[in-house]
């Protein structure tokens, strides 16, 4: 099984539901105000889940269990996209925001994770989504 190509991550309408995505993250950055979430944290965070979610959800979809390198990529992948990169970020910028935000951080993220998971799974064009969606 083919986990993740580059001509995957390079396909217009994934690149711009990321763009999207960002967009809709450095917007709440604005809006909500919260301490720890900043333009930085947004990009980073993204950026890592748009790398390591198609990943975590092929090896969850293809049931790729017995492959022991592919199940810890995916499990870091995910803990470092929804967990790692906040921490690291926020432990050098401001170490005592780790402490009082960091589990209110990590259920919305994992949210976020796995949803950006399932909308990246599919490995074809939009049109040749559209076309499959139209079939069902």
């Amino acid at each position: 099984m083919k986990i993740v190509s580059i001509k995957d991550y390079l396909r217009a309408w994934k690149l711009f539901s990321l763009a999207c995505g960002i967009g809709i993250l450095l917007v709440g950055s604005v809006v909500e105000q919260a301490i720890d979430w900043d333009f930085n944290i947004s990009f980073i965070m993204a950026i890592s889940t748009y790398i390591f979610s198609p990943i975590t959800s092929r090896v969850i979809f293809y049931k790729e269990f017995r492959t022991l390198p592919l199940i810890i990529l995916a499990v870091f992948g995910l803990w470092f996209s929804v967990d790692g990169v906040y921490w690291l970020y926020w432990s050098i910028k401001n170490p005592e925001v780790v402490g009082f935000m960091r589990d209110a951080n990590f259920l919305p993220s994992l949210c976020l994770y796995l949803m950006c998971a399932f909308i990246w799974l599919f490995d074809g064009s939009l049109k040749e989504l559209l076309i499959i969606l139209k079939r069902s």
